[in-house]
């Protein structure tokens, strides 16, 4: 029944090899069935080179196994927490790409200093608080989620597909497991871009309001016109 949802998240994670995103066993994409409440996610750890349709884990969103016969990914109560609570998001994805997760780790948020940023994401990408002791030794990966969460309070988040988790890496979403490794892609060449331009000009500002509102809402506004609409 939910082969087409195993070989979606599976593409999608093997997408993320091809793109240079991840090494080893790092990293994890997952997607919703949201009429049947099924999340199908990467096992734990299990090698890109051996990921196949058959090793994807279906879980419901309480994290209960479905289908499967592998542990699913660590980072699970994660992915669960933010399908939750943004019910607009179809597909989540987390990796540690080397500029992404340089901002993380340096715990600033990404600024929006152009046009290739303001196609993907309605401004600068947030960073998360730090996260407490408390929340690092009780039920980490499920605080990970919450911290995100709090993070995206008044906030749309398919408007801002993305997020960095302070001394860790990005999280990124989409309609689906496919449109979320593709908010990576975009999240990386952009985390590339503003560390270069604040390496030439330190004193760089953000792009103007009315770029960013051209350039984001001329894709995904109410009038959009980007693409053969």
């Amino acid at each position: 029944m939910y082969e087409d949802l195993r070989k979606a998240v599976c593409d999608a994670n093997l997408e993320l090899q091809k793109q240079k995103l991840v090494i080893y066993s790092w990293g994890n994409v997952s997607e919703i069935y949201r009429s049947k409440g099924v999340i199908a996610i990467k096992p734990s750890g299990v090698m890109y080179e051996e990921l196949t349709a058959e090793k994807i884990v279906l879980l419901d969103l309480d994290g209960n196994i479905i289908e499967g016969t592998l542990k699913p990914s660590s980072d699970t109560p994660t992915h669960l927490e933010l399908y939750r609570n943004f019910e607009s998001i179809g597909g989540i994805c987390h990796a540690h790409p080397v500029g992404a997760t340089t901002w993380a780790q340096a715990c600033k948020g990404i600024p929006c200093f152009g046009t290739t940023g303001a196609d993907y994401f309605y401004g600068a990408v947030p960073v998360t608080d730090v996260m407490t002791e408390d929340e690092i030794q009780s039920d980490y990966e499920l605080n990970t989620g919450k911290c995100i969460v709090r993070r995206f309070a008044g906030m749309d988040p398919m408007a801002m597909p993305a997020v960095l988790v302070a001394n860790h890496g990005p999280f990124t979403w989409g309609k689906s497991a496919s449109a979320s490794v593709e908010s990576m892609v975009v999240l990386e060449q952009t985390a590339a871009m503003a560390l270069g331009t604040i390496t030439i000009n330190p004193q760089q500002g953000p792009i103007s309001q009315a770029l960013l509102d051209k350039h984001y809402l001329r894709k995904h506004g109410k009038n959009a016109y980007y693409g053969q609409l």
